[in-house]
């Protein structure tokens, strides 16, 4: 419990505080990438703490918030049509465009709620005449794991495994909200777990692209406002660099057998987000050495296109546009009990984290 009683210490924390209160001069638009640190940001009551003049933006960092309206409909296709379907359990109460996955289970769907993609593929092993499908979705961070149950499925001979696919990338949505004319941003916080597989090579062009300060951050109260003060530092110094607050976890060139394993699976290419639409080079893809484990094409599920709820600004909270709060159905037609869109059902879901933990939302 070392780091989290380190990283939690209520007087530091107050620390950088005051050291951030003492050194901004100016009003700061900084995001955070991570859905994460959008909760422990939210959940500390550190929105409160902070100088007027810091403005915290919530970035697109959390995957399933992300995940297309037309994933979840094909991953229901599939439960729906005798598919054991394997799924981690912030997926389940996301809304397709009509029901979720929780409801499909309710009506006799085999959903399996599951920790780690290799347990599917025992479950595939176990269940010879059954077809059993992983809901690869993620960032980079699970992406190792989903690509070793594949090799894991290939290793075995294993003909009634696949994965349907839904992982993005964090540096191309940074890039695409860069480039939007609204972006108002004057620094991000990188995400610390993204980095600890992919390291800080990305990162470093982006600074120098867009003059714009990079700190990859940790998710505790300490690493939250540390961050932030680095950031700050450097706006008003007139710098622009990637720094890494969270250099305990990340080193800068990431983790080598893990990017080995992604690379040997999953290729580079477009994807579409919920509510911001298609990226380019924004997301894996299973390369064609393993096609058989793709489900999409196994299944022939790749027709299915919905529409995005018109009630949900989903869109505009995940590219920081408008604040949870600012949603005319928040609270009202949208609960975590009754969700219009995937922020307020995920853990790591921007309205979700203003709905449990934030009692003044006029003031964020």
């Amino acid at each position: 419990m070392k780091y989290l009683t380190e990283y939690r210490n209520l007087e530091a924390t107050k620390s950088y505080l005051k050291l951030i209160e003492n050194t901004i001069t100016k009003p700061w638009n900084i995001m955070e990438i991570c859905g994460g640190q959008t909760h422990g940001l939210v959940k500390n009551g550190i929105l409160d703490l902070l100088p007027d003049k810091v403005r915290m933006i919530h970035g697109p960092g959390c995957p399933v918030c992300v995940t297309p309206l037309n994933l979840i409909d094909k991953a229901i296709e599939l439960l729906e049509n005798n598919v054991i379907v394997c799924s981690f359990g912030d997926m389940i109460r996301v809304p397709g465009s009509k029901k979720s996955l929780l409801e499909v289970k309710a009506n006799g769907g085999d959903l399996r709620i599951l920790y780690s993609p290799i347990e599917a593929v025992k479950i595939a092993r176990e269940n010879p005449d059954k077809e059993v499908v992983f809901f690869a979705v993620g960032f980079e961070t699970t992406a190792p794991a989903n690509a070793l149950s594949v090799l894991h499925a290939e290793h075995e001979g294993l003909k009634n495994y696949s994965i349907l696919v839904s992982h993005v990338l964090v540096p191309p949505a940074m890039e695409a909200i860069l480039d939007d004319e609204l972006c108002k941003i004057d620094a991000f916080l990188g995400a610390g777990h993204v980095c600890a597989i992919m390291g800080m090579e990305e990162y470093y062009p982006m600074a120098e692209k867009y003059k714009i300060p990079i700190v990859i951050t940790g998710f505790e109260p300490l690493d939250l406002v540390q961050g932030i003060y680095m950031a700050v530092l450097q706006l008003e110094k007139g710098i622009y660099e990637v720094e890494n607050q969270y250099a305990r976890v990340v080193k800068p060139e990431g983790n080598k057998a893990a990017k080995d394993v992604i690379n040997k699976v999953f290729e580079v290419g477009n994807r579409e987000w919920r509510g911001i639409g298609e990226i380019p080079n924004s997301g894996y893809l299973l390369k064609k050495a393993y096609k058989n484990f793709d489900a999409e094409k196994k299944f022939g599920i790749s027709h299915i296109k919905v529409q995005e709820n018109s009630d949900c600004i989903a869109g505009e909270v995940l590219r920081g546009i408008k604040k949870p709060h600012q949603c005319s159905q928040f609270g009202k037609k949208c609960t975590p009990y009754n969700p219009l869109g995937a922020p307020m059902v995920s853990s790591e879901g921007a309205c979700a984290a203003y709905y449990h933990f934030s009692n003044n939302l006029i003031n964020l």
